[in-house]
């Protein structure tokens, strides 16, 4: 039984998309950020940097941080999204999503949902950041069905999330064609709709 660890935040919806995706057996053992429990001792044990989400596999005793790892052990383990024979190029867009796409999209969040007003300069450079990250995203999916390629990856399980927060952003998906439309379709996923909701508390997938 794999045990995930975390919050609800783009970064843990991956994960809990991902276990449904594959159909193991998981429990969702919440950390509270509010209260600094990715900090306690017990859990830098497993987790170094004090951040989310974390898994154990109870199977092997193994625990595994940062969700881009999370992913890809998944992904071995199930041979499901992470096909062997396309493994470099759905690697590129996970490193994309992992050290642009979220770390970006994370700070646009800051300024512009949670702390508007406190820093012209930080809304702005992260709207306009944002901005082209979705216009790439946008020139990708008009060249190729999904990020990595024809199949749906764990690429692709790893970035949605993140524009799922869409009406945060104040940019329009919709306004993104093909971008729109990829979301539009994972998002009729069922282990998507589960998984995007992994900490059972009722919340809906956002239409475009």
């Amino acid at each position: 039984m794999i045990e995930l660890f975390s919050a609800d935040t783009p970064n843990g919806k991956k994960i809990g998309i991902m276990l449904e995706e594959i159909g193991f057996e998981y429990k969702v053992s919440k950390i509270d950020l509010s209260k600094n429990e990715q900090f306690d001792p017990e859990y830098i044990k497993i987790s170094p940097f004090g951040k989310i989400p974390v898994i154990t596999d109870h199977e092997n005793n193994e625990s595994i941080f940062e969700s881009g790892a999370i992913l890809m052990y998944l992904g071995e383990k199930s041979n499901k999204f992470y096909d062997q024979d396309n493994r470099l190029k759905i690697n590129q867009w996970l490193m994309a999503q992992m050290g642009l796409v979220g770390p970006m999209i994370g700070q646009h969040h800051q300024f512009h949902h949670y702390n508007p007003g406190k820093s012209e300069f930080g809304e702005e450079r992260y709207f306009k950041i944002t901005k082209k990250i979705y216009q790439d995203l946008d020139n990708r999916l008009a060249q190729s069905k999904y990020l990595a390629g024809e199949k749906y990856t764990i690429a692709d399980i790893a970035t949605w999330p993140w524009i799922a927060r869409h009406e945060w952003h104040d940019i329009g998906l919709k306004n993104y064609k093909y971008l729109a439309e990829w979301y539009s379709v994972i998002s009729e996923r069922e282990a998507v709709i589960k998984g995007y909701d992994f900490m059972k508390t009722g919340q809906v997938v956002p239409k475009v």
